[in-house]
């Protein structure tokens, strides 16, 4: 599996990077690094293994997990109590990405 330059500016662009030829190099090497260890994942046999079992952590089966019960939201009001700028009962932020 070999990724091409052409595909890594196209990643590139969909993160909203901007990558020097060096930096494009790099990437392709790590990203096909990443997708061949990725296809040798799927090599391996998983017939009989539930999915998301945690294989390093033996207790029941929701150990790992908190109680799931309601409680009351936090509210406009408190929620906006120390906003930096709020109006309308949003939250304002600057912009951030620009194209």
């Amino acid at each position: 599996m070999k990724i091409t330059e052409k595909e890594v500016r196209y990643v590139a662009g969909l993160a909203n990077l901007n990558l020097t030829e060096q930096e494009i190099a790099r990437m392709q090497v790590d990203l096909d690094g990443i997708l061949e260890h990725m296809a040798r994942l799927n090599e391996i046999d998983t017939e009989g293994v539930a999915p998301m079992s945690q294989v390093l952590f033996e207790a029941e089966e929701t150990a790992t997990l908190r109680p799931d019960s309601p409680i009351p939201p936090l509210g406009n009001q408190a929620a906006m109590a120390n906003a930096p700028q709020s109006g309308a009962g949003y939250f304002k932020v600057p912009k951030v990405i620009e194209r």
